[in-house]
């Protein structure tokens, strides 16, 4: 079993309330998603693993059991090409849960028009695997999913 943790401070509100029909359906996977706390933060590893993919705006970190997470900083916003995102690590890094890996601020992306809200996706996983979905307020660090 893999436990992801939260990569960014805020509400737990489910993968439905992401204004994305990609996300919202479960299209890219089953997961939840983080409505941030508004203010400069820094987006963590939700596991431990490799940066296999990492853009300013989304990161996709491997485990050593081969299982993906997707971390999408925001809705729409690779439409900022890297603006308003500084990368704190690098793709190939090999990080642990818990490790910054991007700082943003999730109030300068919603006063540019965007919704700030971070899908956190079981890439690949089958349907009834994620279990123990966070609701309500959480922490970096905190228990987001359960994934088996």
């Amino acid at each position: 079993m893999t436990t992801v943790l939260a990569p960014v401070e805020g509400a737990a509100v489910g993968l439905a309330a992401v204004p994305d029909p990609v996300f919202s359906a479960g299209m890219v996977g089953p997961g939840t998603a983080i409505d941030p706390l508004r203010g400069p933060g820094t987006a963590v590893a939700p596991i431990a693993g490799k940066i296999m993919k990492l853009h300013p705006h989304a990161y996709v970190i491997v485990g050593d059991d081969g299982k993906g997470v997707l971390v999408h900083l925001g809705i729409d916003t690779v439409q900022l090409k890297g603006e308003g995102f500084q990368l704190l690590a690098a793709e190939g890094d090999r990080v642990s849960a818990g490790q910054p890996v991007v700082a943003w601020d999730p109030a300068a992306i919603e006063a540019g028009g965007r919704s700030p809200v971070c899908p956190v996706v079981a890439l690949d996983a089958l349907q009834g695997s994620v279990t123990g979905v966070a609701a309500g307020a959480v922490h970096v660090g905190d228990e987001l999913f359960r994934w088996d």
